[in-house]
């Protein structure tokens, strides 16, 4: 059972020692490309501020052309006005006003939503120079980040490469103490201290037989 249990022991460390190389070596393939992924969302991120800024931009500068027109009909009904008055005709001076109040009215019920607009506009805009700048310095970090990842990458090569060293002196003193068992076993056992004896006349020696 001890047997066993060592050789089960044995393969699985063989099998977490596998696994963990393959997420190293998963971490290592896709770091970089990982880590460039990270600013790509970020400026996919910047675009859509920016698209969302370019409407907001849009809206406020359409309602401020709006504003700025009845801005216009206003002074020119004034200006009419007093034409008129200047004229000696009352009536159409009290007609040139109420078109002017009229025109007035239009402008003070877009101030709000002009104020609105503008706000937003310049809030949007203060985030795309605010994801501009994150972005330009997580591209600097990104960079130094892959920069710093490869030299821990090199460096662990390094420490295994020497680390195998140390393996291939344990495998060579393996061998030699194989070599040292093969050697005993070829050495031939030593021969007992009685010699044999011979026949009478020759150097056969006379093999004892069982009686």
């Amino acid at each position: 059972m001890a047997f066993l249990s060592d050789i089960f022991g044995r393969v699985g460390r063989v099998a977490r020692g596998q696994a963990n190389s393959g997420v190293d070596a998963l971490e290592d393939a896709t770091f970089e490309t990982t880590v460039k992924q990270t600013v790509a969302d970020m400026k996919t991120e910047l675009n859509k501020v920016v698209q969302a800024s370019a409407v907001a931009l849009s809206n406020y500068n359409r309602l401020d052309a709006e504003n700025q027109k009845y801005v216009r009909q206003s002074q020119e009904w004034k200006d009419r006005a007093g034409m008129a008055l200047d004229a000696g005709n009352e009536d159409l001076a009290k007609k040139a006003l109420g078109k002017k109040a009229e025109c007035d009215q239009q402008v003070a019920s877009m101030a709000t939503a002009i104020q609105s607009a503008q706000q937003a506009s310049d809030k949007l805009k203060q985030q795309v120079t605010e994801l501009k700048r994150k972005i330009d310095d997580g591209e600097r970090t990104a960079n130094t980040l892959v920069a710093r990842k490869n030299a821990a990458t090199a460096q662990r090569k390094v420490a295994e490469a020497m680390s195998g060293v140390g393996n291939a002196d344990n495998a060579f003193s393996q061998l030699k103490r194989f070599e040292e068992s093969v050697a005993k076993e070829e050495t031939p056992l030593p021969r007992s201290g009685r010699s044999p004896r011979l026949c009478p006349g020759s150097a056969t020696p006379i093999t004892p037989f069982p009686s």
